[in-house]
């Protein structure tokens, strides 16, 4: 065993209540991804704000939570994983106030980047723990829970944000953070294990730099796409490629490289990225199709997309299991085709007159295609990482989640406005289009993931996880 490997200590044999603990936080950082956009109207009126200042401030969390995810997840290997996690959620809460009494745009859109900052300081952490204190035979249930709850609360924005925006203004959605941040809080340091590396780590500042600054390069332009910013985007690959190269030099790197080496991880990083991509298109592309084509209430149109929740909180626990016991290459195959299908109901089977019954069947088939494929692409993602390597590898994960998003919301708003002169309805069928084929191809990806030997994978098979990452990397 390396010296500085963690284990899950004997006083906590029951890791259960710790994944409750993480799957309550995760919940509240998603679900800020998403529970803006519904309060963006009543936002502008409040505060008197134009749209370019509300793009900031669905954006700037955007941006601070995807440039700094790999940093943060290396700085758990430095310092143990639940410090950084309970720090991060107490930043979490604090920023959460600092929005809801926000009197201005200006001090709303900080307050967000300082929520996007928390979130990239804890959404690391929840990985490496789960890695850390389940047993390899049970981790895949455990990442099936974990992000099944981190698809609801993805999906459930629109829901909850219009109960909400509509009861109690839009300063309830942030208010909401402040008590279960709070729980949150007390029950990490009683539940969560205190994991401490057992060596001193060196912390790679330079790769810190190019990393921050390459990523913050690349997804701003994604962000503000509209504004054409080709050359800041290109000086932020270039960045990327400068922090390659370091990290190939670097004594302790920020990213270990040969992580890709683990097949596994490498295709299971790129079906991330692609199940991202195709969310945040889908959920633009159905706010517009429900709302301004068909026009539903804001909460109507979230409590039609429950048909999708329901079915993807339902199945990812089991597709999670189930990962556990065959690998994730059939469920991640056939997952993302039934997702891709989905995706095609929802764009091709609506007209002018369609009701919220119109969408039940292709949003279960998206549903159902999910939720085979998030909590798989997760586990085999981490399956054979080595402990001290398990920071660096969520954040590069995280990363890879956030990126996503930001290049299918740019992505699908292109495509989008390119086919406005059809009618918004039309519209939305070429651009749906797009996004499923691109699912299509993460499930052609997954086709080449490696087979998982044995009916079932055992503890000692899933710790040994330098032999593994060889073996799967083969």
């Amino acid at each position: 065993m390396p010296p500085d490997e963690r284990a899950a200590p004997a006083a906590r044999p029951n890791p259960w209540p710790a994944l409750a603990v993480l799957c309550l936080a995760n919940f509240l950082i998603l679900l800020d991804t998403t529970i803006v956009n519904t309060a963006a109207p009543d936002m502008m009126r409040g505060l008197g704000a134009g749209i370019g200042e509300i793009l900031w401030v669905l954006n700037g969390y955007l941006l601070a939570f995807a440039s700094l995810l790999i940093v943060f997840g290396r700085l758990g290997d430095l310092v143990g994983p639940r410090l950084v996690f309970v720090a991060g959620l107490g930043l979490f809460t604090v920023a959460s106030v600092l929005c809801a009494v926000s009197g201005s745009p200006e001090a709303l859109i900080a307050a967000r980047v300082v929520q996007g900052v928390a979130a990239a300081a804890l959404v690391p952490q929840a990985l490496v723990l789960i890695s850390a204190i389940f047993p390899a035979d049970r981790r895949g249930a455990a990442f099936g829970i974990f992000t099944a709850v981190a698809g609801v609360a993805a999906v459930s924005g629109p829901t909850l944000g219009g109960f909400l925006v509509t009861e109690m203004g839009w300063q309830s959605i942030f208010y909401l953070n402040v008590p279960v941040g709070l729980a949150g809080l007390l029950l990490a340091l009683w539940l969560v294990p205190d994991l401490r590396p057992g060596r001193r780590h060196r912390f790679d500042l330079v790769g810190v730099l190019l990393a921050t600054a390459g990523l913050v390069a690349v997804v701003y332009p994604l962000i503000e796409w509209r504004r054409g910013q080709w050359g800041l985007l290109a000086a932020g690959l270039v960045l990327l490629a400068l922090f390659a190269v370091w990290e190939r030099r670097a004594a302790e790197p920020l990213v270990p490289l040969d992580l890709f080496g683990d097949r596994n991880y490498a295709i299971a990083t790129l079906v991330t990225f692609i199940v991202s991509f195709s969310l945040y298109g889908l959920l633009l592309v159905y706010v517009l199709e429900t709302q301004n084509v068909l026009g539903m209430s804001p909460l109507r149109s979230g409590v039609s997309a429950l048909p999708w929740t329901l079915s993807l909180g339902a199945l990812a626990p089991l597709a999670g299991r189930f990962a556990d016991r065959i690998g994730g290459r059939i469920l991640l195959v056939a997952g993302l085709a039934i997702y891709a299908v989905g995706l095609l109901g929802v764009a091709y089977v609506p007209t002018a007159t369609s009701t919220a019954a119109t969408f039940v069947l292709p949003l279960i088939l998206v549903g159902v295609g999910m939720g085979m494929t998030i909590a798989p692409a997760t586990t085999e993602a981490m399956r054979y990482v080595a402990p001290e390597r398990s920071g660096a590898a969520s954040g590069v994960l995280n990363t890879a989640r956030q990126a996503g998003a930001a290049v299918g919301a740019a992505v699908t708003g292109a495509v989008l406005q390119s086919q406005l002169d059809r009618g918004l309805l039309a519209a939305t069928r070429p651009t749906l289009s797009v996004v499923a084929a691109v699912v299509l191809a993460g499930s052609g990806l997954a086709l080449f993931m490696p087979r998982l030997s044995g009916n079932r994978l055992s503890s000692n098979q899933g710790e040994d996880a330098t032999a593994a990452s060889r073996e799967a990397g083969k």
